[in-house]
C-alpha cells in the first residue's frame, strides 16, 4: 500500500541539493589516525575512511526521494533528481579511483626495491615526482628519515609513497569541491529561476553536474 505525498516544492528540492553539497565537507575535513608503518598514507586516510559513509548517506536519501509517492515528475523534480544522481555517481567513481590509487601506492611501496641514492637536501638537489617537485631542508630530511625508519622504508621509497598520497588526496579534494559546487549551483537555479527549468535536448537546460559529466566524457574520448 502506498501513501500519497505532496511533491516537494522547488525550495525543498533546492534544500535537498544544498544538504547533499554540505555532506562533502565531511570528506574533506575527516581525520583518521595512521599508524607509523603507514604514515605515508596519512593524506588520504581521512577521505578513505569518510567516503563510504557519505556515499551511503547520499544513496539512502536518493532512494527515499525516488521511492516516495508521487515520484518526481515535474521539471523541477526531474532537474533535482538528475543533479543529485549525477553527484552520487561522480562521487562513487571518484572514491573507487581513490581506493585503487591507495592500493597501488601500498603495492608499490611494499615491494622491495634496489637501494637507491639518498634524498638530497635543498642546497644540493631536488627530488622529483611526476607532478611534484621537492626540495628539502635539513630539518625536513631528518623528519623524513625518522618517518621512513618507523615505516621500515628507505627514505626515497617513503617520499614516493607520500607524494603519491598527496596527489591522490588532491584529486579527491578537487572532485568533491567540483561536485559540491555543482550541487549548490543547481540548488541556486531551483530557487532563483524555477520557471525556466526545462529538461530537453538543449545542453543549457541540463543541471550543472550533468553538463560537467558530459564535458568530462567528451574530454576522455
Amino acid at each position: 500500500m502506498t501513501t500519497d505525498r505532496t511533491p516537494l516544492t522547488r525550495t525543498e528540492l533546492a534544500d535537498l541539493l544544498t544538504d547533499a553539497a554540505q555532506s562533502f565537507s565531511g570528506i574533506l575535513t575527516a581525520e583518521y589516525p595512521t599508524v607509523a608503518a603507514r604514515s605515508y598514507l596519512h593524506p588520504v586516510m581521512g577521505s578513505l575512511a569518510a567516503g563510504p559513509r557519505v556515499v551511503s548517506e547520499l544513496n539512502d536519501r536518493l532512494e527515499g526521494f525516488v521511492a516516495a509517492e508521487p515520484r518526481p515528475a515535474t521539471s523541477a523534480g526531474l532537474f533535482a533528481l538528475a543533479s543529485y544522481a549525477s553527484a552520487l555517481g561522480w562521487l562513487t567513481e571518484s572514491f573507487a579511483e581513490l581506493t585503487a590509487s591507495v592500493d597501488e601506492i601500498y603495492t608499490r611501496v611494499g615491494i622491495p626495491t634496489e637501494p637507491s641514492a639518498p634524498i638530497a637536501a635543498a642546497s644540493s638537489g631536488t627530488e622529483r615526482d611526476d607532478e611534484f617537485d621537492f626540495a628539502f631542508s635539513a630539518l625536513e630530511l631528518e623528519a623524513i628519515r625518522t618517518a621512513a625508519e618507523a615505516a621500515g622504508l628507505a627514505p626515497d621509497a617513503y617520499v614516493e609513497g607520500l607524494s603519491q598520497s598527496l596527489l591522490a588526496a588532491s584529486r579527491i579534494t578537487d572532485a568533491c569541491m567540483e561536485i559540491s559546487s555543482g550541487l549548490l549551483e543547481d540548488a541556486g537555479l531551483l530557487r532563483e529561476a524555477p520557471d525556466h527549468l526545462r529538461l530537453s535536448d538543449d545542453p543549457g537546460s541540463l543541471p550543472s553536474l550533468v553538463r560537467s559529466l558530459l564535458a568530462r566524457m567528451e574530454a576522455a574520448v
